[in-house]
């Protein structure tokens, strides 16, 4: 399938490293023209390089302030507006005691997972709706849909922004700009290796608790965004799409 994108210009923001650098690298691979962002520059450049990016750029989501400023030099890498935005921030601390928070970590998970991507959302869509073609994807977690232990400010917040999402879907559809997220499950990546669990340990437990019996990929979870990417997905917008081999209970 031709999921035209061929030539598109896309931002995908923290992709050093997992999830966000798979999808750059599943754009790069349908012909879209990519800039990638993170927060280090030795790290986002070596990403750059790994998946064929135009260019690596240093942006840290705590600071909503330079999202547009972001937005105006990856299109000036690209050499025209940003056509394609997958927004990804990392994950806040987590705690067992969800009331255990300080009001400054409350203030910062706000700042990095609601007000950093509306800020990347301010700058990119007037330019979509100008041309009546634009994508969006949120990297956000299954958490918005089944609250997960010791994950209070993510499974807040990253809910927060998925209603806001919601809404602004319905406001630029018309203009042909489609905006969704990917809710990601278990997938191999070095933040589900945080706890100090070995890969043999992460698997063995997909096997009993996820019905299809193991851990996700990087790749599988790319695809799914690269569509949402797609020229092919015009038709869908507002949703989110979890990726997670059956672990969410609920319809």
């Amino acid at each position: 399938m031709d999921l035209g994108l061929q030539g598109r210009r896309a931002l995908v923001t923290g992709a050093s490293a997992g999830i966000a650098k798979g999808i750059a690298a599943g754009l790069v691979a349908e012909g879209a023209r990519v800039v990638v962002s993170s927060r280090s520059q030795d790290r986002i450049a070596a990403a750059a390089a790994d998946v064929g990016a135009v260019a690596g750029l240093v942006w840290d989501s705590d600071d909503v302030d330079a999202a547009a400023g972001l937005v105006a030099s990856a299109g000036a890498a690209l050499g025209g507006p940003v056509d394609v935005l997958v927004a990804s921030t990392g994950g806040p601390p987590a705690g067992a005691d969800p009331l255990a928070f300080t009001r400054e970590q409350w203030e910062a998970a706000h700042r990095t997972l609601v007000l950093a991507p509306l800020a990347l959302l301010t700058a990119v869509l007037p330019s979509m709706r100008a041309q009546g073609w634009g994508r969006v994807v949120n990297v956000a977690s299954t958490s918005v849909r089944e609250p997960l232990p010791y994950l209070m400010l993510s499974t807040a917040e990253r809910s927060g922004l998925l209603a806001a999402l919601k809404l602004l879907s319905t406001e630029v559809a018309p203009d042909g700009v489609t905006i969704n997220s990917v809710l990601p499950g278990r997938i191999m990546t070095a933040r589900l290796l945080s706890s100090g669990a070995t890969e043999a340990q992460v698997q063995d437990a997909a096997a009993r608790d996820v019905p299809v019996g193991r851990v996700g990929s990087v790749e599988e979870i790319a695809a799914v965004a690269t569509f949402l990417c797609s020229a092919q997905a015009a038709y869908v917008t507002g949703t989110a799409v979890p990726v997670d081999g059956g672990l969410l209970r609920g319809t």
